[in-house]
């Protein structure tokens, strides 16, 4: 193994080269901001080499374990230099690329991701079928060698600001069994009858659209993997979701956790057994993401196992943020920051990603083969 691809001497480095390397944000706080940093910071992490490791080279990559991506996000998020929204897009989505495109598409598509040059969505939800993915509706029928697509999504993240989407369709005639005809395929988000539409939500920012697909014309050569393989690539795509992904979100909260240490002081309160509580929360849930990152690395395939991860992440950025408004008297209710706009967001942390009570379920009867009962 070479020494860059020991995980301990590659974060050595990247810190050294992170710490050189000014990439420090501006003040602009909004999501258009947030979203040119993103590219910013990938690309500056592309061209020296960082935002390459941990990917195969047939996609551009430099090779290495996993484990790699999950030490860049957790480094280039932990110190805010990229938001952990758009960030968790390529470790969701970049691996789907990879394991379920045709060679040539994932070899010319997926460096575009890397590079920072393109933002890429996720069309999975749907206004009927949020959890319940098997009963998506958006209908992909075949004409020649093109499919035609017509349907809407929500809940589609960052939409607006994404040149692709890998989307799941349902194809198949009425007696195809629901998770057989599911069907997945590379769209281009500026394709002729594809309109975004963001959406307003409570906590100010449009990172969620609506997308409406109105006779979207497709090439065969887009659809990923062959008909009816959509719902493994869902069950595929999940597992990074909850992997390599969360390691960067967890680093996320812990910076925020330690700001919420820095408020208290300032006000003269003393450390309690309610801060306690939140770093044991997050504690858990890092020592838990950790774990799953070993099992990624020694090359073990991830599944309903990671619904667990999923649980600990909402329970502890959900304390983390009501200890925040314990703590910080008014700051949520009465001003206009970072902790409101964070506090409102964290109040889907059971929703986003799968909810908490599918999770659960997921946890009795697969994981401790409960039943259905």
């Amino acid at each position: 193994m070479s020494a860059l691809h020991d995980p301990a001497e590659f974060r050595t480095q990247l810190r050294a080269w992170l710490d050189a390397n000014d990439l420090a944000p501006s003040e602009d706080d909004s999501l258009e901001a947030h979203m040119r940093q993103f590219a910013r910071v990938q690309r500056a992490l592309y061209e020296a080499g960082w935002g390459r490791y941990g990917w195969p080279e047939r996609a551009g990559g430099l090779g290495g374990p996993d484990v790699l991506r999950a030490i860049v996000g957790e480094e280039v998020v932990g110190r805010r230099l990229a938001e952990p929204g758009p960030y968790s897009m390529l470790e969701v989505l970049t691996p789907t690329m990879i394991d379920y495109a045709r060679p040539e598409l994932a070899a010319e598509m997926v460096p575009r991701l890397l590079r920072g040059d393109e933002q890429w969505c996720q069309g999975f939800s749907e206004p009927g079928s949020g959890s319940d993915l098997a009963s998506l509706t958006t209908r992909a029928a075949p004409r020649g060698d093109q499919w035609v697509i017509n349907g809407q999504k929500v809940w589609t993240s960052f939409a607006q600001h994404s040149q692709r989407c890998i989307l799941l369709t349902r194809t198949g005639d009425a007696d195809t069994p629901n998770h057989q005809a599911i069907t997945a395929f590379f769209v281009d988000v500026d394709s002729p009858g594809i309109e975004v539409r963001p959406l307003q939500t409570m906590h100010g920012v449009d990172e969620f659209c609506e997308v409406y697909f109105d006779d979207v014309v497709v090439d065969g050569s887009r659809m990923l993997g062959k008909p009816g393989d959509g719902w493994q690539l869902a069950m595929d795509l999940l597992p990074y979701e909850r992997s390599t992904c969360f390691w960067q979100r967890i680093a996320y909260l812990y910076s925020r956790f330690d700001a919420l240490i820095a408020a208290v002081k300032r006000q003269g309160a003393e450390i309690d057994s309610d801060l306690g509580a939140v770093y044991l929360a997050l504690h858990t849930l890092r020592c838990r993401s950790r774990a799953t990152q070993h099992r990624l690395a020694d090359g073990h395939r991830l599944g309903a196992e990671t619904s667990i991860d999923k649980v600990l992440l909402a329970a502890a950025e959900q304390l983390l943020y009501d200890t925040a408004r314990e703590l910080l008297p008014g700051t949520i209710e009465l001003a206009e920051g970072e902790w409101r706009t964070e506090y409102l967001y964290s109040r889907a942390a059971t929703i986003y990603g799968g909810t908490a009570e599918v999770q659960r379920n997921i946890i009795a009867r697969r994981l401790l083969e409960l039943g259905k009962e």
